[in-house]
């Protein structure tokens, strides 16, 4: 069982705009130069987590955003920047959906290697009916996820162990996204819905489930359309909550 969900007023400042942290010294390498006359050091990737506090908790629902959508309600300040972000920057929520605690951010530094090896960790709560997707290191220990940047392709997934949740090896998975292969990195966010369960669950990243695959991807090209799979036929996708972001590599 996961803690109950705090209250908005918490959860929002806990996600506050923080003063920037100082840019750390540059080191003086090749790497480290060539990203800093890019478009900037850092993939900052904003884990935005929200609950619906109103639902009894035989029925909580967690969701998670990582770019904005057409409802800027729950909108990911995802970006690149040469500074490291300390904190998350979300949308505000609706009013029936409010930032949860696992929401954080994590910075990862483009001059530490080659790929973007992103982990998408999702966890199921039998006791709550409910899915939460993780992609940063930087939440509760439980449900952290091991996305880092490397020279080495990541090959299999780490994830935390979850506690009374349980991690789904179906639906998480690494992807290696070669950040030299083109000048876009552009991520993908499928969101979709089960009724019966009032479930929420989003994807950014292919899986062993293709149903659920999400597109993203490095090119030159910058996506505009989400590229998700079609669901199972339970959970349907929400083009609402769905979105891309393209973030400049050059």
């Amino acid at each position: 069982m996961r803690l109950a969900p705090r209250h908005a007023a918490l959860a929002a400042a806990v996600t506050a705009l923080a003063a920037l942290l100082p840019a750390a010294a540059i080191p003086t390498t090749a790497a480290a130069t060539a990203a800093q006359a890019t478009s900037g050091r850092y993939i900052n990737l904003h884990q935005c987590v929200y609950n619906s506090p109103l639902a009894d908790q035989s029925h909580f629902d967690l969701m998670t955003t990582l770019v904005p959508s057409r409802d800027g309600r729950f909108a990911a300040g995802t970006d690149i920047s040469d500074t490291p972000v300390p904190a998350a920057v979300c949308g505000p929520g609706d009013g029936n959906y409010e930032l949860d605690v696992y929401t954080a951010a994590e910075p990862y530094d483009r001059t530490a290697g080659r790929y973007l090896n992103l982990h998408q960790c999702i966890f199921w709560s039998e006791y709550n009916m409910d899915h939460l997707t993780t992609v940063v290191g930087t939440t509760d220990v439980k449900f952290v996820a091991g996305t880092n940047i490397s020279n080495t392709r990541d090959t299999a997934v780490n994830c935390g162990g979850g506690g009374a949740d349980h991690p789904i090896p179906l639906l998480s998975s690494a992807t290696p996204l070669d950040l030299t292969a083109g000048r876009y990195l552009n991520l993908h966010q499928c969101l979709y819905y089960f009724d019966r369960y009032r479930d929420h669950m989003t994807t950014f990243a292919p899986s062993g489930d293709g149903r659920f695959k999400a597109g993203t991807n490095v090119s030159n090209t910058p996506d505009t359309t989400p590229s998700c799979g079609p669901g199972d036929g339970n959970y349907q996708l929400i083009p609402l909550l769905s979105g891309v972001k393209s973030l400049p590599l050059t």
